[in-house]
């Protein structure tokens, strides 16, 4: 890892090998523009910690299914200073239909949650109760 003047930089191994993922991954993020990369004086590619942080970001939203144009729109939005309230509203509404989905999911495994045996169950239930919990609590910072 090098220091850059405001943080860390890494070059795409260091940075492939933090965030799990392959360094053709990162290729092909920069070269779509989800990521940007500065060159170092030997001609290195080099990334800086946002750049980390939005690779984990493009990451979780890739496990949720969204499609990398929405992703792309997504870290945009994060990253500017005055949004637009049309696209708030667009966000939320996407969030409201991520929601829905999830719920009609949660819906459809009752049935198969309870086949399970009482350890299984008790696990698994246990698990989506924090996520419940944590969802909320992000959800009344937001409103609040």
């Amino acid at each position: 890892m090098l220091r850059w003047y405001d943080g860390a930089v890494y070059r795409i191994g260091e940075l492939a090998e933090i965030a799990m993922v392959s360094k053709r991954t990162i290729d092909y993020y920069t070269s779509i523009g989800l990521l940007k990369a500065e060159r170092s004086k030997s001609n290195y590619r080099i990334y800086s910690d946002e750049s980390l942080e939005d690779l984990k970001f493009i990451e979780e939203c890739k496990s949720l299914h969204f499609p990398l144009d929405e992703i792309k729109r997504k870290l945009e939005m994060r990253k500017e200073k005055n949004i637009r309230e049309s696209e708030v509203e667009k966000h939320v509404s996407s969030v409201t239909q991520l929601m829905k989905q999830l719920n009609s999911d949660l819906f459809d495994l009752i049935p198969i949650l309870e086949k399970l045996d009482d350890e299984q169950k008790k696990k698994l239930t246990n698990n989506l109760s924090m996520l419940r919990t944590a969802l909320v609590k992000s959800l009344l910072n937001v409103t609040s």
